[in-house]
């Protein structure tokens, strides 16, 4: 499994963290025609059919931007993504500059999907679905802006007391407006194991609040003072009652539905007998390879989406990509 191509993984973006704070960073990006703004909301995105006929982020000017989605100031409802990465190195060096007339990028974050206006063709696309088909530079965008979105929307009054808050920086950080604290977007860290039994089977469980046949590896959140390792073994023994030994990290790619890190692990079984706990997991089996494709070609077994680093962990197990249902 290549970490750095998991779908939701991959981006041709410079987030430009070392500007977000510059005065009157908005206003200036709002009025320079080479930006470009992707619309979002609710963890969709505009997309349109590209030339080769794949999907791709429907990229505006600001000015038109603003006019087929109208409302909000220079700071509330947009966020800065970044810029044109040029040398495809994450970050900025102290000694670097960045490059004169490099595009930049901005989010439009739509409230109401109702008040915004789509040309002909272009369309509203859940980005679970649409994130393995785009490029590496709009899978990037795309990714980054449905976290913001979902963090701003949820996040509009302080933590401390209550009050509203206000984006600064760019969108990235939200400051209240009675105690002037600040606060910063979440990540919250969850491991996903493909966990491989002494014959070299694959344990895969079906979640309580699934569609029926929908099979996938474990999963579970990170919880506070915890390793990641002890997470593992410990999410696999709660919901399945399978124990765990070794555990091997094979990569990342960030799950913004609404803020998880998906952290992706190999994990070795030291016992098979499964007892699932009912309640978050409902069914759980072993698979041989030639079971399992079998049981999705014939529909018995619905995997992942291609978009889930799930999907990525199956099938490195398995040694190519699966078929989908016939």
């Amino acid at each position: 499994m290549n970490a750095a191509e998991l779908p939701l993984a991959r981006t041709r973006t410079d987030r430009a963290a070392d500007v977000r704070s510059r005065p009157g960073l908005m206003s200036s990006l709002l009025t320079n025609p080479t930006t470009r703004v992707l619309l979002v909301h609710s963890g969709s995105v505009a997309t349109r059919v590209g030339p080769r006929g794949r999907p791709e982020l429907m990229l505006l000017g600001p000015g038109e931007a603003a006019v087929l989605a109208p409302g909000g100031g220079y700071s509330e409802g947009w966020v800065f993504l970044g810029y044109d990465d040029v040398d495809g190195l994450p970050g900025l060096a102290p000694h670097e500059s960045r490059p004169e007339g490099a595009v930049a990028y901005l989010a439009r974050l739509v409230s109401d999907r109702a008040t915004a206006v789509l040309l002909g063709g272009d369309r509203w696309t859940p980005l679970r679905d649409v994130g393995v088909d785009l490029s590496a530079r709009d899978a990037g965008l795309a990714t980054t802006a449905v976290a913001l979105e979902g963090w701003h929307a949820l996040h509009r009054n302080c933590p401390r007391c209550g009050a509203p808050t206000r984006p600064e920086s760019g969108g990235w950080t939200r400051r209240c407006v009675e105690d002037g604290s600040e606060h910063y977007p979440r990540t919250d860290p969850a491991v996903i194991m493909a966990v491989v039994d002494d014959a070299d089977r694959l344990l895969l469980g079906h979640g309580a609040l699934w569609p029926e046949n929908r099979f996938s590896t474990l999963a579970g959140f990170v919880e506070p003072g915890e390793s990641i390792e002890h997470a593992v073994r410990r999410e696999v023994r709660e919901e399945t009652g399978v124990v765990v030994g070794d555990v091997e990290y094979r990569g990342s790619q960030p799950w913004p539905f609404p803020a998880s890190l998906m952290l992706g692990f190999r994990a070795t079984a030291l016992s098979t007998d499964i007892t699932v706990d009912g309640e978050e997991v409902t069914e759980a089996r072993w698979f041989a390879r030639l079971e399992l494709r079998a049981a999705v070609r014939s529909g018995s077994v619905q995997l992942p989406s291609r978009t889930s680093i799930a999907r990525a962990l199956i099938e490195e197990w398995y040694g190519s990509e699966l078929p989908d249902a016939l």
